[in-house]
C-alpha cells in the first residue's frame, strides 16, 4: 500500500504542478536533471545536491506503472537494505530517501517526463502533457536516467489479493521473510533466472516447485543440471499456473493446468515467485542511446556513462543482473559523480574558450 505521505504527495503536489503555467513559459534550465525516484534516482540527487549542482528530480506520477519511489513502494518489509537492522517498509524507505534528497537541496517535481531530445545541448525535456509542443518545458546540461524496470507478471486470478502476501517477483528480496520459511514454494519460469531463484529459495523453503510451460528448460546446461539434480526441487514440465488461491490474507496454493493433457491440478504453496523477466523503462531514450539485446541501457563498464555524452544511466534501467535496492543506490552514486565530472569539464572548456 502507498504510505499516507506518498498518497498526499501524489494528490496535492501533482495538482499544484499541473495547474502552473510552465507549459507556456520559457524552458526551465538546470545543470543536471534526474529522471526517476527510486534508490538510484534519489542517491544521485543526494550526491548532486551536496555538490551544489541544485539538481531537479522528476519523480513521476505513476510513471512505468509505479507511484513516486518506484518498485519499492509496492513492497512490504525490506530486510536487506543496510542501516535498518529490524527491516523497513518499502514505502517508508522511499519516503526517507525523498526527504534526504530535499534536505540536501534537490528540487523534486511530481511530474512524469514523456519526451527527451539528446541530439543537441542542452538536452531538451518535455513534461507529461507538453509532448506536442515544439519548445520543451525544461533543459539540462546533463541528465541521469534512473527510470528503473518492472518485473513481468502474469496477473493470474487472485494475484491482486496475494501480491506481496505470498506472491513476489524477487526471490533474493523476499525469499527470507518468515511466511516462506520451511514452506512449499513455487517458481514460474524456465530460464537461468528461474533456476537461480529456485535454487536460492531452497535455503528457506521446504520444497520448491518450478513450473515450466514447455517440455524443456531454457536455462544453460550447467544451471539446468543443477536445478534438476537438487533434492529440494521438483520441476513440472508443460505446466502453467491458472489461479492463485488462499484464505483471503495469504497465499496457500497455486492452481495449474498441464498444457499437453489439459489435466488440472493444485500445488500447495505459501509462496509464488515470478522469474519470467523484466522490462526496462527505456521508452524515453529508445532510439537515442545504445541498448543491449534485452532493452537495457548500455553503459561503459565501470561507469554510468552511455554512448551519449552527458547522459548517464543508473539503477535497474541499466542493470539486468542484480536489480537490488542497494546496487541501484550504488549506481546512482556513480552517475552523480560521473555527471559532476562531466559538468566540471564543460565548465573548464567554456572558460578556456573565452
Amino acid at each position: 500500500m502507498l504510505s499516507s505521505r506518498l498518497f498526499s504527495r501524489i494528490s496535492f503536489s501533482s495538482r499544484r504542478n499541473f495547474t502552473t503555467s510552465i507549459f507556456n513559459m520559457a524552458p526551465q534550465h538546470r545543470q543536471v536533471a534526474v529522471i526517476g525516484s527510486g534508490p538510484a534516482g534519489h542517491t544521485a540527487a543526494i550526491y548532486l545536491a551536496r555538490a551544489n549542482l541544485e539538481p531537479i528530480v522528476f519523480e513521476g506520477m505513476m510513471a512505468n506503472g509505479f507511484a513516486p519511489g518506484g518498485q519499492l513502494t509496492t513492497t512490504t518489509d525490506v530486510e536487506n537494505f543496510p542501516g535498518f537492522p529490524k527491516g523497513v517498509m518499502g514505502g517508508e524507505l522511499m519516503d526517507l530517501m525523498r526527504a534526504q534528497s530535499e534536505n540536501c537541496g534537490a528540487v523534486i517535481e511530481t511530474e512524469t517526463i514523456t519526451k527527451i531530445d539528446t541530439s543537441s545541448r542542452p538536452f531538451k525535456i518535455w513534461r507529461e502533457g507538453s509532448e506536442d509542443q515544439e519548445e520543451p518545458t525544461d533543459t539540462a546540461d546533463a541528465v541521469v536516467i534512473a527510470t528503473g524496470a518492472s518485473a513481468r507478471r502474469m496477473y493470474l486470478p487472485g494475484e491482486d489479493i496475494y501480491w506481496q502476501n505470498g506472491i513476489s517477483a524477487c526471490a533474493v528480496c523476499d525469499g527470507a521473510v518468515p511466511i516462506f520459511r520451511n514452506k512449499p514454494l513455487v517458481v514460474i519460469g524456465g530460464g537461468d533466472s528461474a533456476a537461480e531463484e529456485a535454487i536460492y529459495l531452497t535455503k528457506y523453503g521446504s520444497m520448491v516447485h518450478v513450473l515450466v510451460r514447455r517440455d524443456q528448460l531454457r536455462a544453460s546446461k550447467v544451471m539446468a543440471k543443477r536445478l534438476l539434480s537438487h533434492p529440494k526441487v521438483t520441476v513440472h514440465f508443460n505446466v502453467s499456473p491458472t489461479e492463485t488461491l488462499g484464505d483471503g490474507n495469504l497465499l496457500n496454493a497455486v492452481a495449474t493446468i498441464n498444457n499437453v493433457t489439459k489435466e488440472v491440478g493444485k500445488i500447495e504453496a505459501n509462496g509464488l515467485f515470478y522469474a519470467i523477466g523484466h522490462d526496462p523503462a527505456n521508452a524515453l531514450v529508445k532510439g537515442q542511446v545504445d541498448l543491449d539485446e534485452d532493452g537495457y541501457i548500455k553503459t561503459i563498464p565501470g561507469s554510468s556513462e552511455t554512448n551519449v555524452p552527458g547522459l548517464f544511466a543508473a539503477g535497474d534501467v541499466q542493470d539486468k543482473r542484480y536489480r537490488q535496492a542497494v546496487t541501484s543506490a550504488g549506481s546512482g552514486c556513480m552517475a552523480a559523480l560521473d555527471a559532476e565530472r562531466y559538468l566540471s569539464e564543460l565548465e573548464s572548456e567554456a572558460a578556456g574558450s573565452k
